[in-house]
């Protein structure tokens, strides 16, 4: 026997909950004649609503009762089929009809929100990451190069002004020890300290030059080559140039304008007249600015010649001619400044007039 509730559910057995109203049909036994058993009856243990007529599901007055077959031939299930011919879900459990149903209202929502798979961003166009691609290495680069100018015009001035500075310090000490050291001799005394040699090898400090208009004191140290000379932030004696002992020739020498310290920063702003004062172990050598070449090719040498081309010296003297690089921030050309010597003064003396100012 099979009991068919309004909603088209099938239920197996003859026993139901209150209010599971339905009908049935019994299977004709073998040979019976048609119409046997007669009309459906209520299942066993439901009842109609008064007034409901026999044969009619409950909730559904008025509606025709469709037979539909089903695989066993022996029994027929009943289908509701409301106005307008909407057929109800097919009968079955209530989890069956739920996923009959999940392609409308909330149960497709919640169906789509269990089983819904990642969404999967569209490819972008090669162009757009070659672009993007470009812009962060750019940006990249950038940085970089911020942080190399940072370093160049900054960190390397901090660099070569303390290893200038611990030079400079190095040379008075030595000069000191080397004046106490004579018999009768302390620092100030006026004792005359061993005379000085006339050579140094390279990168050896030696001397410390003064340009009192500018506020510059640096030592010199032999040659000019840049990493163990100018880019330590000491200014570079042309090897082969006379020395400021010597008693005729040209002391030339070298250093940065910009970076590594730049000693020679504000030379061009030198005049003639101006003063330049060379410090040695023994004395003080007193230069006066004469002139100078704005700018000069770099292989301009003459300049550094015993009487220097450009200069307005005309014969053997005791000169000294100063060369950095211009414009600044460039090595396209070289600034020159000349002096010639005008006063030699012992150590045992004391400070030339120019640096007492």
């Amino acid at each position: 026997m099979t009991a068919v509730r309004p909603e088209g559910r099938a239920q197996d057995g003859a026993g139901g909950g209150p209010g599971d109203w339905g009908v049935y049909e019994q299977a004709a036994p073998s040979g019976a004649a048609p119409g046997w058993g007669g009309p459906p009856q209520p299942a066993y243990g439901q009842h109609p609503p008064l007034g409901q007529p026999q044969g009619v599901p409950y909730g559904q007055p008025g509606q025709p009762v469709q037979p539909v077959p089903v695989e066993d031939d022996s029994t027929m299930q009943l289908r509701v089929v409301p106005p307008g011919g909407a057929v109800l879900p097919p009968p079955g459990r209530r989890a069956d009809r739920r996923r009959t149903t999940v392609g409308s209202g909330s149960g497709r929502r919640r169906a789509e929100g269990r089983s819904a798979a990642p969404v999967v961003r569209p490819k972008e166009r090669k162009r757009v990451v070659a672009a993007r691609v470009l812009g962060e290495l750019f940006i990249t680069l950038g940085v970089v190069m911020l942080l190399f100018v940072s370093y160049q015009l900054w960190w390397t001035n901090v660099q070569a002004d303390n290893a200038a500075s611990g030079e400079r310090d190095a040379l008075t000490q030595e000069w000191n020890q080397a004046a106490a050291a004579q018999p009768g001799g302390t620092p100030g005394s006026g004792a005359t300290p061993a005379p000085q040699p006339t050579a140094f090898e390279p990168g050896k400090g030696f001397a410390i030059i003064h340009i009192p208009k500018l506020g510059l004191k640096y030592p010199i140290a032999e040659g000019t080559d840049k990493q163990k000379v100018l880019d330590k932030g000491l200014v570079g004696h042309y090897t082969g140039t006379a020395m400021p002992t010597d008693k005729a020739g040209n002391f030339a020498v070298a250093a940065h304008r910009t970076t590594h310290g730049q000693p020679f920063r504000k030379i061009g702003e030198l005049v003639p007249g101006d003063t330049i004062v060379v410090e040695t172990a023994t004395s003080y050598y007193t230069y006066q600015v004469a002139g100078g070449i704005p700018e000069t090719p770099p292989t301009n040498v003459s300049v550094i010649r015993p009487i220097p081309n450009g200069s307005p010296f005309k014969e053997a003297g005791r000169y000294i001619t100063l060369t950095t690089c211009t414009p600044e921030f460039s090595a396209r050309g070289r600034l020159i400044v000349f002096g010639k010597m005008v006063e030699e003064k012992p150590r045992s003396q004391g400070q030339p007039a120019a640096l007492n100012r």
